[in-house]
């Protein structure tokens, strides 16, 4: 067992089994194809389940996988059968979270296609090379939504977070100049 915490992916599917967002951090699954099998296998096996109110754990081709179901939205993270359960459950949760607040609320296939680069950007903020870097959904989503800002909006359609962030980008790029 390594020393960080790790994940082998991190699955966001819709009620078919299809993809809307994932990851994969590791080379157990090497070819396209490979990903989609597991995702239809784990999908197949967990979709009889009710991990609609907290999320369940299973054992799956020596893998432990954590899911929860939302609505039209599966979340599944995958680590090795050695890594600790709490760590992947925590993960789950804080990638659910994260999006629950980025989605205001609004967890479902449509909103989730609409806001794809959020929940990407969730993605990475949570994982890294399959490390785990955070785990606090409101962390995790207040650094996304400060990647998302659209500094070319006009001011009167800014929060003031938003606009003193601008302002500080403007002035700074007038005293590189």
């Amino acid at each position: 067992m390594d020393l960080c915490p790790s994940v082998k992916n991190i699955l966001l599917l819709d009620s078919e089994g299809k993809r809307i967002a994932v990851k994969y951090y590791s080379d157990e699954w090497p070819t396209n194809s490979a990903k989609e099998a597991f995702e239809k296998a784990i999908f197949t096996k967990t979709q009889k389940t009710n991990a609609r109110t907290e999320a369940e754990i299973a054992m799956f081709e020596s893998n432990i996988v954590i899911y929860k179901f939302v609505q039209d939205l599966h979340f599944y993270v995958t680590g090795g059968e050695d890594e600790n359960e709490l760590i992947l459950a925590t993960v789950l949760q804080g990638f659910f979270d994260a999006v629950d607040i980025l989605l205001r609320g609004n967890v479902d296939k449509k909103e989730a296609l609409e806001n794809l680069d959020l929940i990407l950007l969730c993605i990475d903020e949570i994982v890294d090379g399959g490390i785990v870097l955070e785990t606090d959904a409101n962390s995790i989503a207040s650094k996304v939504a400060s990647h998302s800002i659209d500094s070319g909006a006009p001011f009167s359609e800014q929060t003031i977070s938003q606009a003193l962030a601008t302002a500080r980008e403007h002035l700074a790029r007038s005293l590189l100049k």
